[in-house]
């Protein structure tokens, strides 16, 4: 599948830096680069995500897939299995993540990071008062926040990707993963 808006050629230190750290300039970036402010905003932007510390990387990691298999985008979700690989989560639970209502190997935290995750992608969102304070309680503000925070970009990184049509480019075939079977798109979402 070909992206909406053509690559952009990025400047060669900045591709070669990509592809030393992943293998591949990264599509959305690429696309992206044909606004260089917005796409070195986003950058700059993910690159302090990946420093904020306070919520779990796994739970991150999930409410991350959660949210790029409610939304169908494929590039997401390849990374996402890409991230978990990276981090050494245990790749069959990751690869559940798209049918985890279906799926027994999560636990209860984990449950409920997915379901807020899937919640705060809703629209409108639908967040609920007994699963933000369960929450809360369990991780305290700090993580809550940054958990709520870093949901919230995905979301953002999530649907700009699927407005230009960007696909998995396959990162995730460098961990193995066992990718199970992705949700039917909702009967709601107009397809063309």
């Amino acid at each position: 599948m070909t992206p909406r808006v053509p690559k952009a050629e990025l400047p060669a230190e900045l591709s070669e830096n990509m592809i030393k750290q992943l293998g591949a300039v990264p599509d959305p970036v690429a696309v992206v680069w044909h606004s260089p402010e917005v796409a070195t905003a986003n950058l700059d932007f993910s690159a302090r995500l990946a420093g904020w510390k306070a919520a779990d990387a796994g739970l991150k990691t999930y409410a991350h897939m959660a949210v790029a298999a409610q939304v169908g985008c494929g590039w997401c979700l390849d990374v996402g299995y890409f991230q978990a690989g990276n981090q050494d989560l245990d790749l069959a639970k990751a690869s559940q993540v798209p049918r985890w209502r279906e799926s027994d190997v999560f636990d209860p935290l984990e449950r409920d990071v997915l379901e807020y995750a899937e919640a705060m992608t809703n629209t409108p969102p639908t967040v609920t008062d007994e699963l933000h304070a369960s929450l809360l309680d369990r991780l305290g503000p700090e993580a809550m926040v940054e958990l709520t925070a870093y949901i919230a970009f995905v979301n953002m990184a999530t649907r700009n990707n699927n407005a230009h049509r960007i696909a998995s480019q396959g990162f995730s075939d460098a961990c193995g993963i066992p990718l199970s079977g992705r949700p039917a798109p909702s009967a709601a979402a107009p397809t063309k």
